[in-house]
């Protein structure tokens, strides 16, 4: 599987409520966008802040009354990490968010979702402002530019941040006078969600809208593209400082990344996987007549597993089943923990396979491991044919903005036709849902999404020029991420 972005969830309230409540349970409802890190940065009469490796904890009684009391405040922002830039071989801890950024005596809190591009290029511009002993990655030069340009007003520094800045970017922050803000990319390439208590006390932000409806918060839009907006005492501010000629919005969170019961772009994402399952159905359906049950890989295939049945009355069998307490993420770890974790992760009913003709409905292929792995325990079991159906286009190239399949070597789509997959994986046939068929089922239009990882069109100009530097490049097998090559450009 890929590598998850991050997730963000910040609030003020104006009627003297405890902001850690919201934080809390608002960022919980998120922790799928990132499991290395989690923190919590709340302001009173000064930061106060706490960050630690792992899933946000389960807190209650006496614990949580602790976390309660040391964040106190009426404002404040919290973020789950999942890391697509910084050193590998770093402790998780050093690049948690959120951050806190001083420059001339301005102090702000600071935490955002996705990657920057060319962070390499703004570190040299910013040389003299780091410390020799810091870890370098695109949160901290990111963080530090906005605050370096502050001096000219919150706006105009957030202004200079969507037009210097290349990639994708949702940003929550707070300053030190108690400001909350938020903005986002002027391609709107990662989501960022608004809300409101009822009575309008409470105003809060959220990467996806279940971080609102946990508390009981009513979603009223989106950050839009290029918009910023700052809460203060005195209520609510938007502007749109950038406008673009398109956005391109990650067609990837409707596949893998958003939780089902999410609302995105006017519709509900688990509507959305469903109508991916039915387009499955209506385009191989020579393949679905020579099957005997479909099953689903757990959980993000299994609206689209539900779709196809639906839609051809083929018998949806649950016999795959996640193991829900095993947590490493196998996309993050060495290659050698790699197997054994989906292994371990994923349970199948063996019993109900024996000679059986399968049809498995999966989200996505990168590098081809959990399909590989499911697909051998499935063999083992007693089927007789297996055919993988893929919602999401065949991943071709590398992602810049967040999602952490940053190199050519590791996408198996890029150096294997369909048939080559199928036999890496040990199927029988490897079948993916069109590009326009998703582009449909998603209600949005092509120049509204970014869908470079199938294409390599890339949104952005020097995304585009890294990934062809890259893919000419004679070092293709590279192990850094493309981004963090700068001599890619340079040659």
């Amino acid at each position: 599987m890929p590598g998850e972005k991050c997730g963000l969830f910040g609030a003020r309230c104006f009627n003297n409520k405890c902001v850690f409540d919201l934080l809390y349970w608002g960022i919980m409802a998120q922790n799928h966008r990132g499991h290395e890190s989690y923190g919590f940065l709340t302001r009173a009469e000064n930061f106060r802040r706490h960050v630690n490796i792992g899933l946000v904890p389960q807190l209650s009684g006496r614990r949580y009354s602790r976390w309660r009391n040391f964040l106190k405040g009426d404002v404040g922002i919290a973020h789950v990490r999942y890391g697509t830039s910084g050193e590998r071989s770093f402790s998780k801890l050093d690049y948690a968010q959120p951050l806190i950024a001083s420059e001339n005596g301005e102090k702000i809190g600071f935490a955002f979702n996705g990657n920057i591009v060319n962070a390499y290029e703004l570190q040299d511009r910013l040389a003299e402002k780091f410390r020799k002993d810091e870890v370098f990655y695109d949160a901290l030069v990111f963080s530090k530019y906005l605050v370096n340009n502050i001096s000219n007003g919150l706006m105009s520094a957030i202004e200079s941040c969507m037009r210097n800045l290349e990639g994708a970017f949702s940003v929550l922050g707070l300053r030190h006078n108690g400001e909350l803000f938020a903005f986002r990319d002027p391609l709107g390439i990662r989501p960022l969600s608004i809300g409101e208590s009822e009575d309008g006390m409470i105003k809060a932000f959220s990467s996806e809208t279940v971080g609102l409806n946990i508390n009981g918060l009513r979603f009223i839009g989106d950050v839009k593209p290029g918009e910023a907006v700052v809460v203060t005492r005195d209520g609510m501010e938007r502007e749109r400082l950038v406008k673009s000629e398109r956005t391109a919005f990650c067609a990837f969170e409707y596949a893998y990344f958003a939780r089902p019961d999410s609302f995105l772009n006017g519709k509900y994402v688990y509507s959305v996987r469903e109508e991916f399952g039915r387009n499955l159905g209506k385009r191989f359906r020579d393949i679905v007549e020579n099957a005997d049950i479909v099953l689903s890989m757990p959980e993000t295939a299994e609206d689209a597993a539900y779709g196809l049945h639906e839609e051809t009355g083929l018998k949806w069998e649950r016999i795959l089943r996640r193991h829900r307490y095993v947590t490493r993420r196998a996309f993050i770890l060495e290659p050698e923990e790699r197997v054994s974790t989906i292994d371990r992760k994923v349970n199948i009913v063996g019993e109900r396979l024996k000679g059986k003709r399968v049809i498995i409905v999966d989200d996505s292929i990168v590098r081809g491991d959990t399909t590989r792995t499911v697909v051998s325990k499935i063999r083992k079991a007693g089927a007789e044919k297996i055919y993988v159906f893929i919602t999401f286009p065949k991943i071709t190239h590398p992602c810049f903005y967040g999602i952490d399949m940053a190199t050519f070597d590791e996408l198996i789509g890029f150096r294997l036709d369909e048939e080559g997959i199928a036999k890496q994986i040990g199927a029988d046939g490897v079948f993916y849902q069109p590009l326009e068929d998703y582009i449909r089922a998603t209600g949005m239009n092509a120049n509204e999404l970014c869908t470079a990882c199938i294409t390599g069109e890339y949104p952005t100009e020097t995304a585009q020029k890294m990934a062809e530097a890259a893919k000419a490049s004679a070092k293709i097998e590279d192990q850094r991420r493309i981004y963090e090559r700068p001599e890619l450009l340079r040659g």
